[in-house]
């Protein structure tokens, strides 16, 4: 599932994601999209400790909205947070995070506000 985050700061788009994803869960995804505007991509990412991966269909889907983000809007972005306790998250993300332009940094579930602090500034 992708939520979108109450409470965050001017300028900075929220998720949280959390067991399967599935395909039909990226429709949260146009509501991020329009975060971009015209403005800089500031973004805090929740990853649930019941975070399961990608279902049927998902990976894909994900992968095509995420490439196509970074296509259109690649100026844009500045500042991702990633927050999780989940350690093989926070290596897939080190992992990908040359792909990604801006700044990318990961925080632990109890530093939501420190994560939504940096990503703001």
């Amino acid at each position: 599932m992708i939520e979108l985050l109450p409470d965050m700061p001017t300028g900075v788009a929220g998720i949280r994601v959390s067991g399967k994803l599935h395909r039909e869960d990226l429709a949260a995804v146009p509501e991020l999209e329009k975060s971009f505007g015209d403005n800089e991509f500031r973004l805090v990412e929740v990853i649930a400790d019941d975070y399961a991966g990608f279902g049927p269909g998902a990976l894909l889907e994900d992968m095509k909205v995420g490439f196509g983000a970074l296509i259109r809007h690649h100026e844009q972005f500045r500042r991702i947070a990633i927050v999780t306790d989940l350690t093989w998250a926070t290596h897939a993300i080190h992992a990908m995070a040359w792909l990604v332009p801006g700044e990318m940094k990961t925080f632990a579930l109890a530093e939501l506000d420190a994560a939504k602090t940096w990503a703001a500034g």
